[in-house]
């Protein structure tokens, strides 16, 4: 799942980036508006932690931009302290959820979590897929409460495909929210990833649609 950072602060940006990536997101950072706006107005994100303070193009002007275009992607905003109009605006325009700053690593992975599941249509922060039970939260996947042994990237494709219920996925999808864009891609990675996922929990838990792409077999709220 990937996730926008458009925070002009790199001690901060690279701080959210590094707690999201060991959260199970692919992370991709924006450092001023004009690019952010541009990313998030072309770019496929299930979320986006946007500062309002942001150069060249502020937050709320990017976040109303994004929603007069119809740009429903779930929006996480970064505010000062002591800026409440900015959050009340924030939040009228379209914001999903806020933070203010100074803020925990912790507190804003569980925000970015809830809204990706939200989204998605589930309530609670586990899955059912067929027999088996994804938890968002302790990023395991078990069958009658006895956790798998996946690796992360095996996590974030089950992950991935499971905030996407009953939906054929193309390949070229998921290739784009498993991996970063400056990571080394091989072109059967994804071949490669879903067959040992396929003997890791059964044959049946991703299904091909020839030509189309993948679906994930069994999963419900």
């Amino acid at each position: 799942m990937r996730i926008l950072i458009a925070e002009d602060d790199r001690r901060i940006a690279e701080s959210l980036s590094l707690a999201l990536s060991a959260a199970g997101f692919v992370t991709e950072l924006s450092t001023n508006g004009e690019d952010a706006w541009f990313r998030g107005d072309s770019e496929a994100f299930d979320a986006v932690v946007l500062d309002l303070g942001l150069p060249v193009l502020d937050g709320l002007t990017i976040l109303k931009r994004w929603r007069r275009e119809g740009r429903f992607t779930p929006v996480l905003i970064l505010t000062a302290r002591g800026d409440w109009s900015e959050r009340v605006e924030g939040i009228e325009s379209g914001a999903d959820d806020y933070v203010v700053k100074p803020f925990r690593m912790e507190e804003v992975v569980a925000r970015v979590r809830a809204l990706v599941r939200r989204s998605a249509g589930f309530a609670s922060p586990t899955i059912a897929i067929g027999k088996y039970t994804l938890d968002t939260r302790l990023k395991q996947v078990s069958v009658a409460g006895v956790p798998i042994a996946l690796s992360p990237q095996e996590y974030r494709l089950i992950a991935f495909m499971a905030h996407r219920p009953g939906k054929v996925i193309s390949q070229s999808e998921i290739t784009e929210n498993l991996y970063a864009q400056d990571a080394d891609r091989l072109s059967n990675a994804v071949e490669v990833l879903i067959g040992r996922v396929r003997r890791r929990l059964g044959a049946d838990i991703i299904i091909t649609r020839r030509g189309l792409g993948y679906m994930l077999g069994g999963a419900s709220e």
